[in-house]
């Protein structure tokens, strides 16, 4: 199969809300509990937007879909991390393994670097280990460990911080 990528429009909201509704029922790379509305995602959407922050997604070309989905925001609103961001990927299940995290994941990095971004954070649920080694392929060290910081599915969740030096200077 092959796929593009590109910046998601606003017409791609309601498929994205669905991958990302589906992750939240059935896996914990995320730690919501409760599926979202539509109106959540238009209002993630136009607050990356407002932000320059990208919103990718993965597109399989025969058939239009959207297969996975890529963005990242703020790691927080305190204004001393302004240079850096937290992203997320959300890859369909079927789609896995075909290389669409690592092409998302470098296509963020690219962008992060344009906007002179200085670190990349991931958040990952510790027992997801191919996203903890595909991030460590990609240059991501891992500088934190946190236990028991969620709960899903019945247990406590550790999480592991994963980062990214964007080797930009600010001006």
């Amino acid at each position: 199969m092959a796929f593009s990528l590109r910046a998601a429009t606003q017409q791609d909201l309601a498929e994205i809300l669905a991958i990302y509704n589906a992750e939240i029922a059935s896996n914990t790379a995320n730690w919501n509990t409760q599926p979202f509305e539509l109106s959540y995602m238009q209002n993630f959407f136009t607050e990356l937007k407002h932000h320059n922050f990208p919103l990718l997604v993965a597109v399989e070309d025969s058939s239009q879909q959207i297969a996975a989905y890529a963005n990242y925001s703020f790691f927080s609103k305190n204004s001393g991390y302004i240079y850096t961001v937290e992203h997320s990927v959300f890859v369909k299940p079927e789609y896995q393994g075909q290389g669409l995290g690592k092409r998302l994941m470098l296509a963020l990095i690219e962008h992060a670097q344009q906007q002179k971004l200085h670190m990349m954070v991931a958040a990952i649920d510790a027992e997801n280990t191919a996203s903890i080694l595909l991030h460590q392929k990609l240059g991501f060290v891992q500088t934190g460990y946190l236990p028991q910081m969620g709960f899903k599915f019945g247990t406590w969740r550790d999480l592991v911080y994963m980062q990214l030096s964007l080797e930009v200077t600010t001006d």
